[in-house]
């Protein structure tokens, strides 16, 4: 039934947002280095590499310069339109293509590099691997804005992202492997739209009592 929706969705969504999309098409080919789509290698389900699909924000090499996965604050290797983009999530909305193909849903586990997935133990992994990656999830809407958690905590970002944010994500994940009923898959969808125009919302913590708690490393910025 899931499926069902994520077809449907996806469909009538890139209907819909083409004629928005065009614009931003012909800006990134403009400026920055003219290329429009990045492809990067995520780990979806069962481990299968698949290719998902985003508008352009960095650099073609960022993955190779300094910083690597993790993006910095005011990150020298941002385009142009890429911190509207980023700050939106506008530069996502090429992945419901990968929806559409099968490869991700439109609710599931974020598809993340083979280098972070290393980060969670054998248990969380295969939860993840269970599961269909997603455009959008629980702990998408739970971290709506990491760069500004990471910004916020300040000094060793990948260590404060390895060992802080990452352990904490995948116990969401393994939630989502345990709760991904209908019914949270439309209110998942519901409060990732809500949070692009109220940022602050934590009505996550209103709808999802259960949810593993929050570590006191993160209570101040969750």
């Amino acid at each position: 039934m899931i499926r069902f929706f994520d077809i449907v969705f996806s469909s009538l969504a890139i209907v819909v947002l083409l004629p928005f999309m065009l614009p931003i098409m012909i800006g990134l080919k403009l400026t920055g280095e003219h290329y429009i789509f990045y492809h990067q290698a995520r780990v979806g389900s069962g481990g299968k590499v698949i290719y998902v699909l985003k508008f352009a924000t960095m650099l073609k090499n960022s993955p190779s310069l300094p910083g690597g996965f993790i993006t910095q604050e005011r990150d020298p290797r941002i385009l142009p339109m890429g911190l509207f983009l980023r700050k939106t999530k506008i530069n996502e909305l090429p992945q419901l293509i990968n929806i559409l193909i099968g490869q991700m849903s439109i609710v599931g586990p974020r598809p993340i590099v083979e280098q972070h997935m290393a980060l969670y133990p054998e248990e969380t992994r295969e939860a993840i691997l269970s599961m269909t990656p997603g455009l959008t999830g629980i702990a998408s809407v739970v971290f709506r804005d990491e760069e500004e958690v990471l910004n916020r905590a300040g000094g060793d970002r990948k260590y404060f992202h390895d060992q802080v944010i990452a352990p904490y994500k995948g116990e969401l994940e393994v939630w989502w492997s345990k709760n991904a009923t209908l019914l949270n898959y439309f209110k998942i969808i519901f409060l990732t739209a809500w949070a692009l125009f109220f940022t602050r919302s934590r009505l996550w913590k209103k709808w999802f009592k259960d949810l593993p708690p929050v570590p006191k490393t993160l209570k101040e910025y969750l």
